[in-house]
């Protein structure tokens, strides 16, 4: 059996502080190598089209992203802890004032 990897909290509590998209661009820029967050971001993507119920070919087609890849990141959205499904939720749920979450918008009047 697996060890659970022990994770740092500073880290996500850093997360949490970001208040904008660009803010947390500049961030993961600062944290991240471009390989990493260009791997992070092509995975998100193929999460996000799998759960829009792209098909494989067309989602290796759109992103790049090895069919390997693909198959994890649907091995993630299957049997994972539940982390994509709950953004997922967020990013279509109104907020409390009646727009929705933007992901590409910035600053207190995102989505509205």
């Amino acid at each position: 059996m697996k060890a659970k990897r022990q994770h740092n909290p500073a880290l996500y509590e850093a997360i949490l502080t970001l208040k904008t998209p660009s803010e947390c661009v500049d961030f993961f820029e600062d944290l991240c190598t471009v390989g990493e967050l260009s791997a992070m971001e092509q995975r998100f993507q193929v999460a996000l089209d799998l759960h829009q119920g792209k098909i494989y070919n067309e989602i290796l087609a759109e992103t790049g992203a090895s069919s390997a890849t693909i198959s994890r990141v649907n091995r993630t959205l299957q049997y994972g802890t539940g982390g994509y499904d709950l953004v997922f939720s967020r990013r279509e749920t109104p907020d409390a004032e009646g727009g929705t979450v933007s992901p590409d918008a910035d600053g207190p009047a995102a989505g509205k």
